[in-house]
């Protein structure tokens, strides 16, 4: 296909699905870059969410996207919340949230941090390890915890599987110190990998959890509940089966595995729930060639790596990038940020087609830039500030 016909495929698929000439227009007189916010998608994304998978109990991974309106909106549709650090925490808090809807997911945390969730009034605890599984029950005395077994994230296009979870049998061996400990065992979590784009990783999954369910049964701990964790997809430009797809396959599963046992279903969308509310606006620096021979050139944005798109590391996540101008021709483009950092690169063995008309000062739209984008700018590298963020009504 030609890198027309590429570009155009990309425009005219992704123009009319975040409203293209709406954010155009709430964009005039800002200075970019920044990202805007369309919180009807998000209340899209979540009443989908629960129309497919009703009997499950939503934990938004406040992680994706931790803007207070989003926060608030959510918690008026009643979901419960996933979080990862004091300082969430805090902010959840500081809004109004009560502490019996929230779940500390991380396997990682502090003795001292434990201790004011606990005092706070939180009961739900995720851990991994007999040493976490220990603060726990010092800090956190017969709260509920949660266990994470470790899954490849084969086919995600942000694995997770090096840093969080263990196997099954170290799982099997916490739930009973757990309950040793006086702590309850609640149940198992795991995660296939943030943009899932295989459903069957669900079901190995719910098979080892189903294996664990039978095991500890015979020990006396009967578990009663199965995190699916995240992992449903957002909307880039590989494309993923529909959340119906995905909701249909995990019903089948867990029917599969459990049958009419079924225990309680939580699911914490991330990525899912926010990615396509939001696009960040960009301008474009600098076009140059660094060679006469190269068939390509180099542009550089006022956004990069370092500044909201830390997700293109490994051009793991490729970005739908629209913009304004219009020719019968294209060029392409290695796309570049604008810190004084060689690893400020987005995209260079993926390369990006626009209009032969595109020029410096042009402006650039990345779709689907609602998750992992403005929370994690650095503060400060070469003098950038964080993103911006703005909610359109």
């Amino acid at each position: 296909m030609a890198a027309k016909e590429v570009y155009s495929k990309i425009y005219n698929s992704f123009a009319k699905k975040i409203d293209f000439n709406r954010v155009v227009k709430f964009s005039e007189g800002k200075n970019t870059p920044f990202l805007v916010l369309d919180l009807k998608k998000v209340v899209a994304n979540y009443d989908a969410l629960k129309n497919n998978l009703p009997f499950a109990s939503i934990f938004y991974a406040v992680k994706a996207n931790p803007h207070p309106e989003i926060i608030r909106l959510l918690a008026k549709k009643g979901a419960n919340f996933d979080i990862a650090s004091i300082y969430e925490f805090n902010e959840l808090l500081h809004l109004g949230i009560s502490p019996d809807r929230i779940s500390f997911g991380n396997t990682i945390k502090k003795s001292e941090d434990i201790a004011y969730f606990f005092k706070k009034g939180v009961r739900l605890y995720a851990t991994d390890s007999t040493s976490d599984l220990k603060k726990i029950a010092r800090n956190a005395p017969g709260s509920k915890v949660f266990f994470r077994l470790w899954v490849e994230c084969v086919c995600s296009d942000w694995p997770l599987s090096k840093k969080f979870g263990a196997h099954p049998d170290v799982i099997f061996n916490l739930a009973i110190e757990a309950k040793k400990l006086g702590l309850v065992p609640y149940g198992l979590s795991f995660h296939v990998g943030s943009q899932q784009r295989d459903v069957e990783q669900w079901d190995e999954a719910i098979a080892q959890c189903k294996h664990l369910f039978e095991g500890l049964a015979k020990k006396g701990i009967r578990l009663q509940m199965i995190n699916l964790g995240g992992g449903l997809p957002s909307d880039y430009l590989i494309p993923t089966p529909s959340l119906r797809v995905y909701a249909s396959r995990m019903k089948s599963y867990l029917s599969h595995h459990f049958g009419k046992k079924m225990p309680k279903i939580l699911i914490e969308p991330g990525r899912y729930m926010v990615g396509n509310a939001g696009v960040i606006v960009a301008e474009i620096v600098l076009i140059s060639k660094k060679s006469e021979s190269m068939p390509y050139e180099w542009m550089y944005l006022d956004v990069g790596v370092f500044t909201g798109l830390d997700e293109t590391a490994g051009e793991a996540i490729k970005y739908p990038i629209l913009c304004e101008a219009k020719s019968k021709t294209t060029r392409e483009f290695v796309l570049a940020g604008p810190t004084c950092d060689s690893h400020d690169i987005m995209y260079e063995k993926f390369r990006y087609s626009f209009p032969s008309s595109i020029k410096e000062g042009s402006r650039l739209y990345f779709a689907t830039a609602g998750a992992y984008t403005y929370q994690i700018s650095s503060i400060g590298f070469n003098g950038f500030p964080p993103l911006k963020v703005y909610v359109m009504k």
